[in-house]
């Protein structure tokens, strides 16, 4: 068994302060009664998260926590003390924060990125906010291309920092970002390359030629949804193609292009029109 994670566990025997269960080594762990449902008896396999209660006594719980061993989430400061900090991570007993664990000065109610550490020293887990601990530099060139789970972290100099898979590092540059981004948002996105230093440049578009086809049926279905006439050129702020298409301005000059080139749309001075619904 490990503290942090879920663990498969059987029942092994009933005691007054609940069940006691092992794993394929014999370690025995309580699960108090408050866990036991009428179903579990003796040689009843059991998911449980295994972790010390208040007085350090290892237990587990059938609850599962918002954080995982190695995972980042944001979580909520419920408590602020000399010694450190407390956040809520969906126990009864809240996650301890050290001193020398935050990256910033906590406050009460504030919501902020933690990764769940394990000490192997103390045998205790803790939270922290040096996520780095836990992100690993990606050396796969495969995997550009790819699509990959992002969450949203906070804007940087150069762009939007993300955490990609759960494991590696990534960022979203100001110019890529073709649509609203908001801290602790959950989304899809596109590894377009995989940098020497292990670190990912991303982006909300497929980074290939196939993102291009995307970007034309939208135009095309834009135009159709507005009679035939879209008031964009080559030449619009690329907020307002944003703003009315989701797409960069990039990809959209590469798109229209595609577009005039296979007669589907002409180009005017104040907008484009669609050949197939031509504006009256």
């Amino acid at each position: 068994m490990q503290l942090g994670k879920i663990n498969k566990l059987t029942i092994k025997r009933f005691a007054p302060p609940g069940a006691y269960l092992i794993d394929l080594q014999e370690n025995e762990v309580l699960l108090p009664n408050k866990y036991l449902t009428p179903d579990m008896e003796e040689g009843t396999e059991v998911e449980v998260f295994v972790m010390k209660d208040s007085s350090e006594r290892l237990v587990c719980v059938t609850e599962k926590p918002y954080i995982l061993l190695g995972d980042c989430v944001y979580l909520d400061v419920v408590e602020v003390n000399p010694f450190g900090a407390f956040v809520d991570w969906g126990l009864d007993k809240d996650l301890f924060v050290p001193f020398a664990e935050q990256r910033t000065r906590l406050e009460i109610g504030d919501r902020y990125l933690f990764t769940l550490l394990y000490d192997f020293e103390t045998d205790r887990l803790f939270g922290s906010m040096k996520i780095k601990k836990v992100l690993i530099p990606c050396t796969d060139l495969s995997m550009e291309g790819q699509e990959v789970d992002l969450l949203i972290c906070d804007e940087g100099k150069l762009g939007r920092n993300v955490i990609v898979n759960k494991r590696y590092e990534g960022l979203i540059f100001k110019d890529q970002q073709n649509q609203p981004l908001q801290r602790e948002q959950e989304c899809k996105g596109y590894i377009a390359k995989v940098r020497e230093d292990g670190k990912l440049d991303i982006r909300l578009e497929v980074p290939n030629d196939s993102r291009y086809d995307a970007a034309e049926q939208k135009i095309l279905d834009t135009l159709t949804a507005q009679e035939g006439f879209l008031a964009l050129t080559d030449k619009s702020d690329p907020d307002e193609v944003r703003a009315v298409l989701g797409l960069s301005k990039k990809t959209f000059k590469q798109a229209i292009g595609k577009l005039y080139k296979h007669r589907r749309i002409a180009l005017e001075a104040d907008g484009i029109r669609s050949l197939n619904n031509p504006r009256v």
